[in-house]
């Protein structure tokens, strides 16, 4: 078998393949939609807390800016759900799996950002040092690494430009 037999993927018709993506990007989907629900549920109560009323106005402002955030992160990765339910039978499974992609891809960006706020709030009312931005910038370098930098080489890698 030659690499360009090798290279032609499954014999699917457009709206086969569809099926499948949206499948798969559903499992996906579920994954960070459970994450960031759990993440904004524990966000949405810390302004109840005794200590809220103490924090500096900074942190304060950081706290609002990682729960809007997190609810902008919520919608849209439940927007795939919602969007499936409402196309469901009108023939545009192609286009939705497309948006649904999309939708995908921006919750995680907002996701990311929601988390390296959540981090900086936490991290500067647990320690108040100096350190904590330094802190910060590592664990979003390794999110990137992992979410986007990772995957990225490797389609670059592995994937034929027909693929792309």
């Amino acid at each position: 078998m030659t690499q360009a037999e090798q290279r032609r993927g499954r014999d699917e018709t457009e709206e086969e393949r569809a099926d499948r993506m949206w499948g798969e990007l559903i499992q996906e989907v579920r994954v960070a939609q459970t994450g960031v629900q759990i993440l904004f549920g524990f966000l949405l109560t810390v302004v109840f807390q005794p200590k809220y009323v103490r924090l500096t106005d900074t942190d304060q402002a950081i706290y609002i800016v990682t729960v809007v955030l997190g609810a902008c992160a919520t919608g849209a990765l439940i927007g795939p759900v919602s969007l499936h339910r409402l196309v469901s039978g009108r023939r545009v499974k192609p286009q939705a799996v497309r948006l649904a992609s999309r939708l995908t891809f921006v919750g995680l960006v907002l996701l990311l950002a929601t988390m390296t706020s959540s981090l900086l709030l936490i991290l500067r009312v647990a320690t108040h040092d100096g350190y904590v931005p330094y802190l910060v910038a590592a664990v979003v370098s390794w999110y990137l690494l992992c979410w986007y930098g990772l995957p990225l080489w490797a389609r670059r890698r592995h994937s034929s430009r027909a693929d792309d």
